[in-house]
């Protein structure tokens, strides 16, 4: 009688696991430069229609950054205001600052003009997109 000794049932091979590692790490790694804190979209929490802020908030040459919404608020000159979505164009970090009329990423330090949203300063190659505001007295709505 001949009796044949198990084998082992072949797997994936050392090369092919490392890679499937990797090509995981990859994904978390890049689903976390993408992300904001929080988790908000450009719409946000906040309807059409509901008040962002006062005119009073957002000073002249700066502006603010409303991190639930997505959107950073600008006043480059005296009663204009302009809005721009948060999120740099160069690796999706939310802006961190706005001010001497540039709205600053702090993870590059990519520069966008407060009055356009086109680069002042790269890494960064495309501007902020544009967000529609309605201004009615003192507020200052998303559109």
């Amino acid at each position: 009688m001949t009796s044949a000794t198990p084998r082992p049932t072949a797997g994936p091979d050392r090369r092919t696991v490392i890679a499937a590692a990797g090509a995981a790490g990859l994904t978390v790694a890049l689903a976390a430069c993408g992300s904001e804190d929080g988790g908000s979209d450009a719409a946000g929490s906040r309807s059409a229609g509901d008040a962002l802020a006062k005119t009073a908030d957002i000073p002249e040459g700066g502006g603010k950054i409303f991190k639930d919404q997505g959107v950073v608020v600008t006043q480059p000159s005296a009663g204009t205001y302009k809005a721009f979505s948060a999120k740099c164009t160069h690796q999706g970090c939310a802006v961190g600052s706005v001010a001497d009329g540039v709205i600053v990423c702090p993870c590059h330090n990519s520069h966008f003009s407060v009055a356009d949203g086109s680069v002042k300063q790269g890494p960064a190659t495309a501007p902020l997109p544009e967000q529609k505001v309605n201004v009615s007295g003192d507020e200052i709505k998303l559109a």
